[in-house]
């Protein structure tokens, strides 16, 4: 059961980053806000997943992943949860907007930001239990999991240093985004292709 919550969590993930990707090409807020939902809620168990496997030596790094995966989980399900039905069913006051559309670049897109701060800590962590080789892409996927850890600097400083604003350009954002779907695409890949490979 274990491995298979791994792997259907890894799937899962897969699909809700593909679909992410899609909505940003086209626009589709409603589609980016769903599906940043699902991203969250098959992260958690897929670094659940990291945490069982890990051996003795990396039980503590795999138990801190799962810590990080839950806060960056309640986050991001609380902004596009909000996306999804505050601010795209009601007409806002205008403060209130500023502070709940995520559009808006305010309070909600920092927490976003936030959030996928917490996220790269969370597969840093995870990269840490990988202390096993049962296959050369084991290598790659550690290494891509600690990578990743280093967007948790730039997702903490960016909303702190004001660079993106209402009125930036829509592409640069846009851009940011698909780049992230790009590298994260293969941790979904490769972490189901491990979980595969595990014992049950």
């Amino acid at each position: 059961m274990n491995r298979k919550i791994g792997i259907y969590a890894s799937a899962v993930n897969l699909v809700a980053v593909i679909c992410f990707a899609v909505s940003m090409l086209f626009r589709f807020d409603f589609g980016s806000y769903f599906s940043s939902m699902f991203i969250a809620l098959s992260f958690v168990p897929m670094m659940c997943g990291y945490a069982f496997f890990a051996g003795k030596e990396a039980k503590s790094a795999g138990y801190i992943s799962v810590a990080f995966a839950t806060i960056y989980a309640t986050i991001i399900l609380l902004v596009y949860y909000a996306q999804l039905t505050t601010v795209r069913q009601n007409d806002l006051a205008f403060q209130a907007a500023i502070l709940l559309d995520f559009q808006q670049c305010s309070l909600m897109f920092n927490y976003d930001l936030l959030g996928y701060a917490i996220m790269s800590l969370a597969t840093f962590f995870a990269g840490l239990t990988i202390t096993t080789y049962q296959a050369k892409e084991d290598k790659l996927l550690k290494c891509l999991l600690m990578i990743h850890g280093v967007f948790f600097v730039s997702c903490l400083l960016t909303p702190m240093l004001g660079v993106f604003k209402t009125g930036s350009p829509e592409w640069i954002g846009i851009a940011v985004l698909e780049f992230w779907c790009l590298y994260f695409c293969p941790i979904s890949i490769l972490s189901l292709s491990r979980f595969s490979r595990m014992q049950k």
